[in-house]
């Protein structure tokens, strides 16, 4: 009687193969490049830097005699601690954002090529796709531990240095502590998906460029030529339509009623960007000939599979601003500007008025209005500028004669305005006020506002 031994032991060798041959996990795939990049010296410097500097930067700042105050929210410094990590977020988002998805988005694949090591690791994991989803999540997954460091840090620093106090809105309102932080938080939100579509253009010229230090400098590259075309007097349909305005727009939240559809629309255009061009690496990823240890990129491929969908995308998103908003032009109009700017001295007059303690009085008592002229009237009454110049009105409960103050207007091309005060002397005319607990600082004196650049009606 012949024992069937063979058979088993063959059909276990053969089964041992086919399990050896499996590809490896995704999870796995992504806790292994995951510990590569934390290992890296230079990821664990921008760790420790993104939790720690924001805040000795804000607590710094905020004592010191002389604030930021070409930066939006940080003439506030000194009054509340919500103030602190609205101006890192502007910073981050000109800055900051763009160099850290390049460090981490824009080396994770190419740095494979400049050590030669993608065939050990094709055939540890065995799955180009799995490696692809692996390295892109522990991208993303280091790209959200810094943004959260600086939005904490510099939160932390902030309240830490001057206090949980109300902040002034950029249209004059007084956000409550819970409100500001609120508004804080969202906006910090709302920058990620900016952010995303910078990561995920690292990841595009990581994989296309190869070991090309062009894909390292791509992110920072792209993010500094829309903060130039951001500056440019463009239509408002192609300035929502660059996957970057969602750095700016968040400065819709901070007034009242808040500024919801530049933002929205921001946030969608950058999150269809980081899509559209994560779909691209994936696809030219696992297309790509691994058996070229050489390889260094390809130039025609970097421009038919990565710009020229991106460039199409900017095109189709231009046209669908276009027809889905009805404003046209700069967006920055002599109404709008009139209107928000009075908006604006009514509540800061009422901000002064308790600083002073006189009687209070409301927005509807005073009926501030504003006439505004670019140029002294002789160009277009449009568009960005210094030379906007605006005459405030109201009126006082129980005074025949109303009101006066003048303002010398800055408006830059994104709406964003500073209104300098240029008289009378006892409204506008002081950087301090004389009040009973001391020198305060004068809020009609020099203040920030916003031009609601797409129409409401």
């Amino acid at each position: 009687m012949t024992a069937p031994a063979p058979a088993p032991a063959t059909m276990t060798i053969a089964d041992d193969n086919v399990a050896t041959s499996r590809p490896v996990s995704v999870a796995r795939g992504y806790r292994f490049e995951l510990v590569k990049l934390v290992s890296q010296w230079r990821i664990r410097l921008l760790v420790l830097a993104c939790w720690i500097a924001p805040a000795l930067f804000v607590a710094a700042v905020s004592r010191q005699s002389t604030l930021p105050s070409d930066t939006l929210f940080g003439r506030w410094m000194h009054a509340t601690g919500w103030a602190g990590p609205l101006v890192m977020l502007g910073f981050a988002g000109t800055w900051a954002l763009p160099l850290l998805t390049s460090v981490v988005a824009g080396d994770v694949f190419a740095s494979e090529d400049r050590l030669g090591t993608w065939r050990h690791l094709l055939v540890a994991v065995r799955s180009p796709r799995r490696i692809f989803v692996a390295k892109a999540l522990a991208s993303l997954t280091v790209i959200l531990l810094l943004v959260a460091g600086l939005a904490c840090s510099s939160a932390a620093g902030g309240l830490a240095s001057v206090g949980n106090q109300p902040l002034v809105g950029l249209d004059g309102h007084l956000l409550t502590p819970g409100d500001a932080a609120g508004g804080v938080l969202l906006a910090w939100v709302c920058a990620l998906a900016p952010t995303l579509a910078l990561a995920a253009i690292g990841l595009l010229g990581s994989v296309v460029l190869g070991r090309s230090p062009m894909g390292l400098l791509l992110p920072p590259v792209v993010a500094l030529a829309m903060s130039v075309a951001q500056m440019l007097p463009l239509p408002v349909a192609v300035r929502l339509a660059l996957p970057t305005y969602a750095f700016i727009s968040w400065n819709g939240l901070f007034t009242s009623p808040a500024q919801l559809a530049p933002l929205l629309i921001g946030v969608a255009v950058s999150l269809v960007w980081a899509v559209l061009a994560t779909v691209l690496a994936y696809v030219l990823f696992v297309r790509r000939d691994f058996t070229n240890p050489a390889y260094d990129g390809s130039g025609r491929r970097a421009i038919t599979l990565g710009a020229l969908p991106l460039a199409a995308l900017t095109a189709v998103t231009v046209g669908a601003v276009a027809v889905a908003t009805p404003s046209t032009g700069s967006g920055i109009e002599q109404d709008k500007v009139q209107k928000s700017l009075a908006t604006v001295f009514a509540h800061l007059y009422r901000l002064q008025t308790r600083q002073l303690h006189r009687p209070a009085v409301t927005e509807a008592q005073l009926r501030t209005t504003a006439a505004c002229t670019k140029s002294d009237g002789q160009a277009a009454q449009e568009g960005a500028g210094n030379d906007w110049r605006c005459v405030v009105t109201w009126h006082l409960p129980g005074v025949a004669v109303a009101g006066t103050a003048i303002y010398q207007l800055d408006i830059t091309s994104d709406g964003r305005f500073v209104a300098d005060g240029d008289g009378p002397k006892e409204v506008n005319g002081y950087f301090l006020l004389r009040t009973s607990a001391g020198d305060a600082p004068n809020p009609l004196w020099q203040f920030d506002g916003d031009v609601e650049l797409l129409d409401t009606h």
